[in-house]
């Protein structure tokens, strides 16, 4: 019977008797990390639904998927389930989120519009120029939040140290927070709330005017807007938040300053580098 066994494959030569078992794939879409943020995603969507006519919902909804992003760092330490594709989701996810309060308040405060579009462009050149120096000067196993302190010591701190990139980007957001807030609640910087809408005398001649539903039919009309606004929130809270996390917020812009700068030099020496290998600029008679 062993015999037989051995003669099995054919040409005399026995089969091993166990083969190596293959480690099932993992599926890194599923890990638990990205999971959370999936939530981030939906929880944002949600916040900008709501956005345009509930400031408390929106803020709250927003507000959970801000703090959510410190989770997923947590989770992926712990299960060990840290993945580039998990890293990449975060950065798109913090910078569409921010990228879309912006725009809304960029809309709320027209006068202040160009310092909103501006922040958008800054936030979103710094984070890709340091991304595509990472990859491209470091190598593609290089983390983006790996930042060698002769290059820049205040990005290393600010990489380097999970509290300190919590409260910077935390209070950042908590200060677009405050001032969406005070859009639909302080008077200072939302001169329409103080106007005062006309009452007219009802009688037989001069019928009532229309419910405002049947006014503003459509929520995202600008009318709406202003309606909503009417139902004035107070606005001490926000200006505390604001304040508090002012400073805050203008060190992250520093720091995405410095950061669109380092990278733009870090590239350039790649390019000064590369020139030099292929013997560039080539002397023409």
């Amino acid at each position: 019977m062993a015999k037989a066994d051995a003669l099995a494959n054919g040409n005399g030569s026995a089969t091993p008797a166990a083969t190596k078992r293959q480690e099932p794939e993992e599926n890194i879409f599923m890990f638990i990390p990205n999971q959370i943020g999936y939530s981030r995603i939906v929880l944002a969507i949600a916040s900008l639904y709501y956005m345009p006519l509930h400031p408390r919902t929106c803020s709250l909804l927003y507000s959970i998927s801000c703090l959510l992003d410190a989770l997923d760092g947590v989770a992926a330490r712990k299960f060990e389930q840290s993945t580039k594709f998990g890293a990449v989701l975060d950065m798109v996810t913090d910078r569409c989120t921010t990228a879309c309060l912006l725009v809304f308040l960029a809309s709320a405060f027209p006068r202040w519009s160009i310092i909103f579009q501006g922040l958008i462009s800054l936030d979103l050149a710094s984070h890709y120029m340091h991304m595509y120096a990472t990859l491209s000067m470091g190598g593609s196993g290089q983390s983006h939040k790996k930042v060698d302190e002769s290059r820049s010591w205040i990005l290393k701190m600010y990489y380097s140290n999970n509290k300190v990139l919590f409260v910077f980007c935390a209070l950042n957001e908590l200060f677009f927070i405050a001032l969406y807030l005070l859009s639909f609640s302080s008077p200072l910087l939302t001169p329409s709330l103080l106007q005062q809408v006309e009452t007219q005398t009802v009688n037989p001649a001069n019928p009532p005017a229309p419910k405002p539903s049947m006014l503003f039919t459509s929520p995202w009309s600008a009318g709406a807007m202003e309606l909503a606004r009417a139902n004035k929130m107070d606005s001490t809270v926000p200006w505390i938040l604001a304040a508090i996390s002012f400073p805050v917020m203008a060190g992250k812009q520093f720091i995405n300053v410095v950061q669109l700068v380092k990278a733009s030099k870090w590239l350039a020496e790649g390019d000064r580098t590369e020139r030099q290998k292929l013997g560039l600029p080539k002397k023409r008679n």
